[in-house]
Parts: structure tokens; sequence; C-alpha cells
């Protein structure tokens, strides 16, 4: 107990002590003691009955506590009563100071922040970019988002909850034109955050940026062919001295061809939204991807294809040859002489998984997160010497996207890396026996 409350305690004390030995005394001097002594503590009791009363009427009243003066357990009380009052007063400000900071900065963001009940979908609160990009009204708040931001389609996506994937490409209920990247962020057991980002200048930009890319490409197309063309009716036993130029010339114009080519081939596949669902017969593509592989390494290297799946896979034929192609392609290029590459196709659980694995340099870990963009490269200069254009695994990324599948990366520096596709069981079926005998569309073209 702190000094200055036992000080006023023993204080109240003595005074109770004194009061009663007042009575006493007086008693004594009357001849009634004892009635002037009960008297006495009862006038104590209601004294202290009547502080006690009107302590709690200022606090059910919620009066504010004064400063008082003065020593004692009553007096003590209220200092205490103030002090505590003070202290939550400062509180409340400190707290009404940062609540007022989150709503500011909330207002000012460029986003729509939303944030949603979670169990009735219910508009707790959102903030000023929600009326603009969204269309909400102070009149909506307590109402169902879903029916709120209608023609949108949000019950089945905000039903989803943690495991809702992000809305890339919305139309906004105030403006169609207007289009919004839609994120759900549980961020406690009760309530999630609506994020809704205009990304209509992004897309727009995205939009020239793949018309820009494909026009360039197709106007460059026609040019290289007629210099590669040159190239190929040049006689380089005309002109001896000349033979190791045009062969670097020849090299150049074909890496610059397939260049061209692979920026086509991006660009169609980012302006498709789905492909022909064909059956892909796994067995010719597997010895097709074999035979580029051993005219690509010169028989350099030691290629082993394992079949065990059993079972070919729903897509296109052109498109998945173009992305299986695309991974061996970088396995022969970037494993020294040598070294070993294997193509397995296997099941796995109820979908199958088609791997490369190669005994090359490897990969950093520092350059997976990013090895699928176009023109990244780990080693410019090893690229380059292997003819690489930068855009073969952009191609494969865009290919898988179109077939649900998923790409997989684990490499180790020095000791090879295994480029792993995963195909979901939507799009495995089982094998035609007939047809696995059968050349596929790929090795016909």
């Amino acid at each position: 107990m702190p000094q200055h409350i036992r000080s006023a305690w023993f204080k109240t004390l003595g005074q109770l002590v004194a009061v009663l030995a007042a009575a006493a005394l007086v008693g004594w001097l009357l001849g009634h003691v004892w009635p002037v002594v009960t008297s006495a503590a009862l006038g104590v009791v209601a004294w202290h009955y009547w502080r006690l009363r009107k302590v709690l009427l200022r606090l059910t009243a919620r009066q504010r506590m004064e400063p008082v003066r003065g020593q004692g357990v009553w007096n003590e009380l209220d200092r205490l009563l103030y002090r505590g009052q003070s202290e939550m007063r400062t509180r409340k400000r400190r707290l009404l100071d940062m609540l007022r900071a989150y709503r500011a900065a909330a207002a000012a963001l460029p986003d729509a922040v939303v944030v949603v009940e979670r169990n009735t979908q219910r508009v707790q609160w959102f903030n000023k970019a929600a009326t603009t990009l969204l269309g909400l009204q102070h009149t909506d708040m307590g109402t169902p988002i879903g029916d709120r931001l209608q023609p949108m389609s949000l019950s089945h996506w905000l039903a989803a909850g943690r495991n809702a994937e992000p809305m890339l490409d919305a139309a906004s209920p105030v403006d169609p034109e207007l289009r919004l990247n839609l994120r759900l962020i549980p961020y406690s057991d009760q309530y999630w955050l609506l994020v809704a980002r205009d990304v209509s200048k992004m897309l727009r930009l995205e939009q020239v940026r793949q018309d820009f890319v494909a026009n360039v490409s197709h106007e460059l197309r026609t040019p290289l062919t007629v210099i590669h063309g040159y190239l190929d009716m040049l006689d380089p036993t005309d002109f001896p001295e000349w033979t190791p130029i045009l062969a670097e010339m020849q090299r150049q114009s074909q890496r610059m061809t397939q260049l061209v080519e692979d920026l086509l081939t991006l660009s169609r596949l980012e302006a498709q939204d789905s492909l022909p669902d064909e059956s892909v017969a796994m067995a010719p593509m597997l010895a097709t991807l074999k035979r580029e592989a051993e005219a690509l390494s010169h028989h350099r290297h030691t290629l082993v294809v394992v079949d065990e799946a059993g079972c070919d896979l729903w897509g296109s034929n052109k498109e998945l040859h173009s992305a299986f192609s695309n991974l061996v392609s970088n396995a022969v290029r970037y494993t020294p002489v040598g070294g070993t590459i294997t193509l397995r196709f296997a099941r796995e659980a109820e979908g199958a998984v088609l791997s490369v694995r190669d005994t090359g340099y490897g990969i950093p870990q520092s350059h997976l997160p990013r090895i699928t963009e176009r023109f990244y490269r780990v080693s410019t200069s090893r690229s380059r010497e292997s003819g690489g254009t930068g855009l073969g695994l952009s191609i494969v990324k865009h290919v898988l996207n179109l077939h649900q599948a998923r790409l997989e990366i684990a490499s180790e520096v020095g000791q090879g890396s295994t480029f792993s596709i995963h195909f979901g069981a939507e799009r495995v079926h089982p094998r035609d026996p007939a047809a696995a005998s059968l050349p596929s569309q790929s090795q016909i073209a």
C-alpha cells in the first residue's frame, strides 16, 4: 500500500477513534455513556454512507471529478477517481486522434476499401474511393455487398473466403469501361477487407504493348525473310574471305527470325482465352520430343525418355508441343556436353506430371521467381552463346495457364534443374492403344 494511502487510512481511523472517545467522555459527564457512544457511531456511519452515496451518484451521472484538497480516505478516493478520469480522457483523445488519422489515410487511398462482415457479407464500413469505384453510398451500410454491387457476380467469390483468387479484370458497377482488380483479405475471424483497384489504365497500356509487339513483329517478318533468302543465295565458295562473315550473318538472321516468331506466338497466346480440347497422344509426343532433342544436341548428350503414366492429355497438340519443346531445348542448351537429360511422364494422384530434368549449370534460387518473365536472363552471356531468345519460358507459362496447369522449378547451381508441368485430373484421360502407334499432329507438322 502506498505511503500516502496508508497515511490517509490511519488519519481516518484516528478521527473515528477521536469521535468515539469524545462521545464516551460526553456520555460519562452526562451519566449515559453507551447511548451517546452509540449515537456518535451511528452518526459516523451515516456520514460515511452519505459520502459513499455522493461518490456513487457522481459516477452514475458520469460527472467530471474535480481535484480536491485535504487528507483522509474519502479525499484520497476522490483524487484517485479524478486521476483515473484524467487518464481515461487522455487515452480517449489519443484513440480519437489515431482514428481520425486512420480515417484520413483510408480516405486518401486511391483503392476502394470495404469492410465486410464475414457471416452475413454485409457492408460495415467503406472509404471514399469505394463510392467512386464501386458506387457505394452511406445508405448501403448494413446491406449485403453482393446485392449492392450488381451486376458483378460476387456471391461464389465471397463464399470462397480465404481461398478466393483475385479478380484481375472486373467491370465496375459505376462504369463498365472502368476495370477493377478485386482482392478479398480475411484479416480477422469476423471481418474481411474487400480491396478494389482501378486497373483500367494499366490494362490499356498492356493492350497497347501487346498490339505494338504484335504489329512490329509482323512487320519485321517480311524484311527478315528477304534478308534470310538473299543470304541463302550467297555461296561461301564464291567469296572464301567472306565465309565467316556470311556464317555469322546467317546465324544472327536466324536468331532474329526466331525472336520474331516467339513474339508473335506470345501475342497470339495472350489474345486467346481458351484452346481447343483435343486428345493429345503422349507416346508419339514424347518420341517427337526425343528426336528434336537429339537433332539439337547432335548426340552430344544422353537423352532418357520414361513414359510410365499410361494416359493421354486433353488440350491443344500444337501448343503443348510448343511448351514441351521449349523445356527440352532449354535443357539441351544449358547442359554441358556429356550431360544427361531425362524426360519423364508419370501419374500424380488423379492428374499427371511431365518433368524435364537436366544435369546442367543450374539456376540460383534468387532467379527462380522471375525465370518465366519475358526476356529475363539468368546469365546474359551464356544465353546469347546458346542462341536463346529469352521468351521460351514465357511461352510455356502462357500455354500452361490456358491448360489450367502449373509449372514448378527446382534447381541447384552446379547440379542441374528440374522443370515439372502438373496437369489436373480434368486434363487426363485413359490412353487409346490404337492412337499410341499413330504419329501426333506435331510429328506430321
